[in-house]
């Protein structure tokens, strides 16, 4: 008689990476960021095989090159990641495809088969200031889902890469209000969602709830958390996002919530491959942090059973 295998005993279809947020990357080029090499080096260092590609500009852009240096560190990559402002309709269409373009062929020419977008912030992260309204109109939440839909269209039969946008703090996909009015207002067979735990948490946000109710959108993760008395101080501050991370409002797992076991459990519930790529916003930060971070939070990941 076949023996049935528990679903706590299958080999975990959830492949952990890291990228250079981890590092203190934020940008294509800044002083106080470590030289890619050196990220690159560290990454694979620490235990970790795949990687996103972060902000584009800051890996080698040629295909070839990026190849090469990947893969004589034994490191793959898992997505690129764009920034778009598609609740601003079709005015900016032109300009957007011409941003994500490059960053999808890069990302196709990697062998990868994500493209993680991130919305526009409505306040500067660098220096807090206001740039437009924190609340969208109607108008503008209808932009959103049609031109998010038309991008990842584009993306999937130009590139062949599944876009998953990504809830972000101090941008207008944050709380779980308009998380679950985007998921609403998308095509589930166009649009995934890549879920950051720790900007979820950040806005209010239940990952293992949003898991279990909209199971089917998650195609992506993005492993991170954050340290409750810090986020406290934030709030009753209204602190940019920022200046947050300055203060060190994303800590190193386990110190912060939400706790990544019960994240990691309701995702290898879906049964489905899934990249949960670590990300600790650490910008700016001293060059020598973020290894041992790194190879701490790796030696975690495991006891999480990833």
């Amino acid at each position: 008689m076949a023996t049935q295998t528990s679903p706590t005993s299958r080999p975990s279809r959830i492949r952990v990476g890291s990228a250079p947020d981890s590092w203190g990357v934020w940008f294509p080029d800044d002083p106080r960021q470590v030289p890619w090499q050196r990220f690159l080096d560290e990454v694979a260092e620490a235990g970790y095989e795949w990687i996103e590609l972060g902000p584009y500009g800051y890996l080698p852009s040629d295909p070839r090159t990026l190849a090469e240096e990947t893969g004589r560190r034994g490191l793959k990559v898992s997505a690129g990641t764009v920034f778009t402002g598609l609740h601003h309709g079709p005015a900016v269409w032109e300009k957007t495809w011409e941003h994500v373009a490059s960053i999808a062929a890069l990302t196709q020419a990697m062998d990868a088969r994500h493209l993680v977008v991130i919305p526009s912030f409505w306040r500067d992260d660098k220096t807090g200031q206001v740039i437009e309204d924190a609340t969208l109109t109607a108008e503008q939440w209808g932009h959103l889902a049609t031109q998010t839909e038309r991008l990842a269209r584009e993306v999937g039969d130009r590139y062949g890469l599944r876009v998953a946008v990504h809830p972000h703090a101090d941008t207008h996909i944050d709380t779980e209000e308009n998380v679950t009015r985007f998921l609403d207002a998308t095509d589930p067979d166009l649009v995934s969602l890549c879920l950051d735990t720790g900007h979820y948490a950040y806005c209010g946000g239940d990952s293992v709830k949003l898991i279990e109710t909209y199971g089917e959108r998650i195609g992506y993760l993005h492993l991170k958390q954050v340290d409750p008395a810090v986020l406290a101080d934030v709030r009753a501050q209204g602190t940019p996002f920022g200046p947050a991370v300055a203060q060190g409002v994303m800590c190193e797992p386990p110190r912060g919530v939400p706790e990544l076991e019960p994240v990691l459990a309701a995702a290898a519930r879906l049964d489905a491959d899934l990249f949960a790529i670590v990300e600790q916003d650490m910008y700016p930060c001293d060059p020598d942090r973020p290894l041992p971070i790194a190879r701490r939070t790796r030696g975690y990941l495991r006891s999480c059973g990833v």
